[in-house]
């Protein structure tokens, strides 16, 4: 799949000038904005997780001074599939072998087989022009299943494995030319000088002691990949230095909420009780209206709505409730205030660059984040020294 791209100093000059907009009622100004490479479009595949991580990384070269570089989803998606595979066999069809993951499935496919451009291996090799996997998924749980009931991978198997993921992504080079270059997917990989030690993600949650390192219990996290626990407080402040030193955030949360609207540019977590900030015809008006019709007239108002003070016991409680779930990974880039002075987190989304009217991206404001992150992955140097010493990192 051929993906749009544009000069960096286009790219930077848009994304900036994005945030200064009006989005029905909230207007922003950016404070930071860190560079990135242009809006991808996953499609209808549920691999958000490898082109959030992905975006991530390629402006981690970016800071790097290293250069822009578009990588292949597919070629990290299609290890990860292999992966699956031998997590559920083992785990005698109890794994999970769903289209999600998480950060630390691109890390392990990555440290395994290497990576390669995306104009070496689009991913794409059916008769679509973007990436669906819905018929693959289905043949690959079918697949999948026949194995479990044998009790054995037979080398059919395997090769029936392989040569589903050939027909859908096309075989994996062996070796192949880059800018007049020949490598192979380790030896590219290897050239972009990436170490996967440098990274860490962290999240938050009162049920697991902080500064200590737990397996967040979402099914996406079939790998068990342990994550540093912090108080809220303190993973809003990494977030935050990151984006106000160079560093951009990989951010895994949920966006299931009536809150979040990709399509007007903005997440937020509403207050739906407190009307107290609008004049008297609208208090009357939204006092007749049920939970549902408040939140559809949310982005109406003419200015930001009130929105819930997250604390440590909000976020558990949604979390243990099942309200937050683990639905989508995406790449903050930067900071922005709307005009209450509000903080918002400008996020770069894999939902196609034509996907609203702000370029792909949206504004999901701190009381959003405060309640609906995951987790969140960031390089270690972005996380304050005196964090580090707490978490032992090094």
């Amino acid at each position: 799949m051929k993906t749009r791209h544009l000069a960096m100093a286009t790219l930077l000059l848009a994304s900036a000038s994005l945030w200064a907009e009006n989005h029905n009622g909230y207007e922003f100004t950016t404070i930071v904005n860190q560079k990135a490479t242009p809006v991808k479009d996953q499609a209808s595949s549920g691999t958000c997780w490898c082109f959030a991580t992905n975006s991530f990384f390629e402006s981690e070269l970016l800071r790097q001074g290293k250069g822009e570089y578009d990588l292949s989803e597919m070629f990290i998606v299609r290890q990860k599939y292999m992966n699956q595979l031998e997590d559920n066999f083992i785990r005698k069809g109890k794994g999970n072998i769903t289209q999600g993951s998480i950060s630390a499935s691109w890390v392990t496919a990555f440290n395994q087989v290497g990576i390669v451009p995306e104009e070496v291996y689009s991913g794409i090799n059916y008769d679509s022009k973007k990436h669906n996997h819905t018929e693959l998924s289905n043949y690959l749980t079918v697949i999948a299943n026949e194995a479990i009931k044998m009790n054995r991978q037979s080398p059919e198997y395997k090769e029936l494995m392989n040569a589903l993921f050939d027909i859908y992504f096309g075989k994996v080079p062996e070796k192949f030319t880059y800018k007049g270059k020949e490598y192979t997917p380790k030896s590219f990989a290897q050239s972009l000088g990436i170490d996967t030690d440098d990274y860490v993600m962290l999240t938050s949650f009162t049920h697991k002691p902080y500064y200590k390192r737990f397996a967040v219990e979402v099914p996406d996290n079939w790998e068990h990949a342990e994550m540093y626990n912090l108080p809220l407080d303190e993973m809003m402040q990494v977030t935050d230095n990151a984006l106000n030193n160079g560093f951009t955030v990989a951010w895994d949360g949920d966006v299931s909420e009536r809150g979040f609207s990709f399509n007007n540019g903005v997440a937020i977590n509403p207050e739906v009780e407190d009307t107290d900030a609008y004049k008297d015809s609208d208090r009357a008006r939204w006092g007749q209206m049920n939970s549902h019709e408040r939140l559809a007239e949310v982005f109406k108002f003419e200015q930001p709505y009130p929105e819930v003070n997250v604390t440590p016991d909000i976020r558990q409680k949604g979390y243990e409730s099942g309200e937050t779930t683990d639905d989508h990974l995406m790449h903050i880039t930067g900071i922005a205030k709307d005009q209450n002075g509000t903080k918002y987190y400008i996020t770069k989304n894999s939902w196609a660059a034509d996907g609203n009217s702000y370029g792909g991206y949206l504004n999901m404001s701190e009381s959003y984040v405060r309640a609906k992150t995951i987790y969140i992955l960031v390089h270690k140097d972005a996380v304050p020294k005196e964090i580090r010493n707490k978490l032992g990192i090094n």
